[in-house]
């Protein structure tokens, strides 16, 4: 199983889908989370969705504790959360990132990173049996104010076999 760094959108996403993620231990070796990810999600206060989502499965993450000077050319392009996953990701030599946002996802892929998001994730969950049909995820998502473009639900559900 290979190790992911996970940007907050991702972690945003799948939390509203499945209202967990315990789940996302068992698809990766480890789960990373960035230093600037880590306060991005605890922005938003210790008993939001996301912090007890991740508080969950604290002994199954490695969480980046400690802030590192990031590259001015990937500040420059992206916010400090992106920045910091692909940063991560190369520094630790991990290949594969989770990532929505689409400069982000251009930019890890530019640095030779394999880039998946919050719905390539769940595609893989349900491979797995770990969610039962990615439809109610996506509505989920979408009632709790993620959004996602048609062509890419049509995709997605095309690809899991619901449509």
């Amino acid at each position: 199983m290979p190790d992911i760094v996970i940007n907050t959108g991702p972690v945003i996403a799948l939390v509203a889908a499945t209202d967990s993620l315990e789940w996302l231990t068992t698809l990766y070796n480890q789960v990373w989370i960035p230093y600037e990810v880590s306060l991005e999600i605890a922005a938003g206060g210790s008993d939001n969705a996301e912090s007890l989502a991740l508080s969950a499965i604290n002994q199954k993450i490695r969480l980046v504790d400690q802030k590192t000077q990031l590259p001015l050319p990937l500040l420059r392009e992206l916010d400090s959360g992106e920045a910091d996953v692909i940063h991560t990701a190369l520094r630790n030599g991990i290949d594969t990132v989770a990532i929505d946002e689409k400069a982000g996802r251009r930019v890890a892929r530019i640095h030779g990173l394999i880039v998946t998001g919050s719905l390539g994730i769940l595609l893989k969950a349900k491979s797995y049996g770990h969610i039962p049909d990615l439809s109610s995820c996506i509505s989920r998502m979408r009632g709790r104010g993620i959004w996602i473009s048609d062509e890419l639900v049509t995709a997605a559900l095309r690809q899991a076999g619901e449509e």
